[in-house]
């Protein structure tokens, strides 16, 4: 590896381990800030009295009574460690907890994810080929419905149509190919409509460039021009997006997995905030960034790959794609 490639390698290393440590302090502090005592809410969540004695031992089994800035500094140690604590819950290892929901979020985010990206491109090229015309016309009114359509609002929709009065597919939970149908729509919509519509802006840029008009006056059919010519080079914006589609996928889709009650990280969060389980919280959250910030990192790589004058400090805008 060259040393230029080395010292981008360890800038994009530091701002990992930036945006870690950013994420993890401010959500720590967040719930040092938080009303109500864990110690209390986790003694009522199992059931037992929170008498003043119990919630005095709990607290100092927990280390509730030591500074925040100690109780922080505590648990970045035991991070950089590889020990991601226990829940306060449940007494199993954090890192457990979410290897075992790690799967769950990568089948819906995989679902979801080639369901954005079919979408997005059949909406762009059909809006960009056909423009003016009907199908431009129907291909924007959808985008549009799908815009205006939040996740927590379509998927109680989607369950009271297609379960409930339909009887078509289940309502919740995680099984076969049939479960997956409803969370991964609720989650790709919106995304897929907006990407369709940046793709199919830089796919009408490209049209208009010379080297369209002389392949096509070459000889060559529409589609094959499109498929050679245009649409690789109209792709890095829609990259972009659909690595940062992707973080926000893996990342946990926290609306969309409560509501089906998808057994993933998003839900686990959920479930870790409600019951003031603080190491569960903080682990769950980590591993999001990291899935989020690799995501977007590896999307960069992308675009610099189809574009490599990006490599050289040259951007997409100056003499043309083709100079």
């Amino acid at each position: 590896m060259s040393i230029a490639g080395m010292t981008s390698l360890l800038k994009r290393l530091v701002y990992l381990a930036l945006v870690l440590w950013g994420v993890s302090l401010l959500t720590f502090g967040l719930f040092a800030l938080a009303p109500g005592d864990p110690a209390e809410i986790l003694l009522r969540d199992g059931r037992e009295a929170a008498t003043r004695e119990s919630v005095a031992e709990l607290r100092r089994e927990l280390g509730l009574d030591d500074p925040v800035a100690l109780r922080y500094a505590r648990w970045l140690g035991k991070t950089l460690r590889g020990d991601l604590g226990r829940s306060w819950q449940t007494g199993e290892p954090v890192a457990g907890e979410l290897l075992a929901r790690l799967g769950a979020t990568l089948e819906l985010a995989s679902a979801a994810f080639v369901f954005v990206v079919l979408c997005s491109v059949a909406l762009g090229v059909v809006g960009a080929v056909y423009r003016g015309r009907a199908p431009d016309h129907l291909a924007r009114a959808w985008c549009i419905l799908c815009l205006s359509l939040p996740n927590f609002w379509l998927g109680p929709l989607l369950i009271m149509l297609l379960a409930l009065r339909w009887g078509l597919l289940p309502i919740m939970g995680r099984g076969g190919l049939d479960h997956l149908i409803m969370p991964a729509l609720t989650l790709g919509l919106s995304m897929a409509a907006l990407e369709g519509r940046v793709l199919r802006a830089s796919l009408l840029e490209i049209l208009g460039q010379d080297y369209v008009r002389f392949a096509l006056a070459k000889g060559l059919t529409g589609w094959a021009v499109m498929k050679r010519h245009v649409l690789r080079n109209a792709l890095p914006p829609v990259v972009t997006l659909w690595g940062i589609s992707l973080g926000h996928l893996l990342g946990g889709a926290v609306i969309v997995e409560s509501i089906f009650s998808w057994p993933g990280l998003g839900k686990l969060a959920v479930d870790a905030v409600l019951a003031r389980d603080v190491p569960l919280v903080q682990g769950t959250v980590l591993l999001m960034a990291l899935v989020f910030v690799v995501a977007t990192q590896l999307t960069d790589l992308a675009h610099r790959w189809l574009d490599p004058r990006l490599s050289h400090g040259k951007g997409r805008h100056g003499n043309g794609w083709l100079d």
